[in-house]
């Protein structure tokens, strides 16, 4: 019987031990009898209607989270990158070209833009161009009113409870669409109706928070992140605030 040397006997192993690296990081390697879920929170083993309410009450739990990527709401699309908590939020939407940075803490919102984001809203108001106007409001904290339009509209955008509850929501029957990996780490995804209710990666290491969500519907894709990591969170300055009244100059 002819010796196998040792040589290739050990570079053997180490081409079975990165196929089935592989195949935790969900590429499927025939032949390889390792189980993907070894190691991890063990999530990946549970119906797909089990582990949307296991990620759901993970996110209930936590104080803070980092939310960024993509909505489609009321025909338009807004860009966010928001941190959250549950007494307010902090962070920028980007919407028809437009830039500006919203802060919540407790029931007072703010928006701070530049002076061209405040022309180009009055223009669109039909208030014509005031720029003496907009150059007061430049780099301002706003105060939205409770009661102008742009209060609810934009305040939905830092309310944790209110983001989380409705986004981790996939529609139709759920399932799951096999082993993945966002930012480096293992994740199972599950879908709504085979992906068109949406889909759902959800982390399986540590606690399963959700990580990346595509939205039925072609209404946006998020990635959450920093979970439980805190941030500040306090009501700006007196000298960096305008107090415009009972409605704001966009209304």
């Amino acid at each position: 019987m002819t010796a196998i040397p040792q040589g290739r006997t050990r570079r053997r192993a180490g081409l079975v031990s990165a196929m089935c690296a592989m195949a935790v990081t969900g590429m499927v390697v025939t032949g390889c009898s390792d189980d993907p879920d070894a190691g991890t929170n063990g999530v990946g083993k549970l119906s797909a209607d089990k582990i949307q309410a296991k990620t759901k009450a993970a996110a209930d739990t936590v104080d803070a989270v980092r939310l960024s990527g993509t909505v489609v709401a009321g025909g338009k699309s807004y860009k966010l990158d928001m941190r959250l908590k549950p007494d307010g939020g902090t962070g920028s939407v980007t919407a028809e070209g437009a830039a500006f940075h919203l802060l919540r803490v407790g029931e007072q919102l703010y928006l701070k833009a530049d002076a061209a984001f405040w022309k180009n809203e009055d223009d669109k108001a039909g208030g014509g161009s005031d720029a003496a106007a907009a150059d007061k409001l430049d780099g301002k904290y706003v105060k939205v009113p409770a009661g102008d339009p742009s209060y609810k509209k934009f305040s939905g955008f830092t309310d944790k409870d209110l983001l989380l509850g409705d986004l981790l929501t996939l529609h139709g029957s759920l399932d799951k669409d096999g082993h993945h990996e966002q930012a480096g780490v293992r994740t199972i995804r599950i879908t709504g109706d085979g992906g068109s209710g949406g889909t759902l990666d959800v982390s399986l290491e540590g606690k399963p928070y959700p990580l990346r969500l595509v939205r039925a519907g072609g209404a946006g894709t998020l990635s959450f992140s920093a979970w439980g990591e805190d941030f500040a969170l306090e009501q700006p300055a007196k000298g960096e605030t305008v107090d415009y009244g009972k409605e704001l100059p966009t209304s």
